[in-house]
C-alpha cells in the first residue's frame, strides 16, 4: 500500500528497490516497536556488572536484558513511556553510522558479521560504532536521570 500510495508515478523498474526499501523499513519499525513494548531493556555497556572487563568478548550486552513486569498502575506506567521516549529521542541524537549499528545489532539482534555486510564495512568498524553508540547513549541517559 506504501509503495502505490507514495511512487505510484515512478518508472516501473525503480519499484522493486522501492519495495524492498519500504519492506526492509516496515520490518524494523515492527520489531523494534515490540521489543519496546514487551522488554524494560538494559542495553549500555556502562552498566555491565563491575567484575567483568566492559571490553571484553565474553560480556554480551543482550544478556542484560530483563522482562517488563506488567502493572496496571497509571504512574508506573507514565514513567515508562516518558522513560522510552528519553531513549528513544537520545538514539535519534547519534550520529547516522553509529545509530545504524545499534539498532542492527542490539535492537534488531543480528550478528557481528550480518551487520558488517549490510552496513559494508568491518567487523571491526561496527564493533567500534556500537562501543561509541552505547557509551554516548548511556552518558546521555544517566545525564537526564535514566536509570536502567
Amino acid at each position: 500500500m506504501k509503495l502505490t500510495a507514495n511512487y505510484a508515478s515512478k518508472p516501473a523498474e525503480e519499484l522493486p528497490l522501492l519495495f524492498q526499501r519500504i519492506l526492509q523499513n516496515t520490518i524494523r519499525d515492527y520489531y523494534r516497536r515490540q521489543k519496546v513494548r514487551s522488554l524494560w531493556t538494559s542495553l549500555f555497556s556502562s552498566f555491565a556488572p563491575n567484575d567483568q572487563d566492559k571490553n571484553s568478548e565474553e560480556f554480551d550486552i543482550l544478556d542484560t536484558l530483563e522482562v517488563e513486569q506488567q502493572s496496571n498502575a497509571p504512574d508506573i506506567q507514565l514513567e515508562k513511556e516518558q522513560t522510552l521516549d528519553i531513549i528513544e529521542k537520545s538514539i535519534r541524537m547519534l550520529p547516522p553510522r553509529q545509530r545504524e549499528a545499534f539498532l542492527l545489532r542490539y535492537w534488531e539482534e543480528m550478528s557481528l558479521a550480518e551487520t558488517a555486510e549490510i552496513m559494508k564495512c568491518s567487523e571491526g568498524s561496527v564493533k567500534t560504532h556500537c562501543s561509541r553508540a552505547v557509551h554516548t547513549l548511556a552518558s546521555l541517559l544517566k545525564a537526564k536521570g535514566v536509570k536502567l
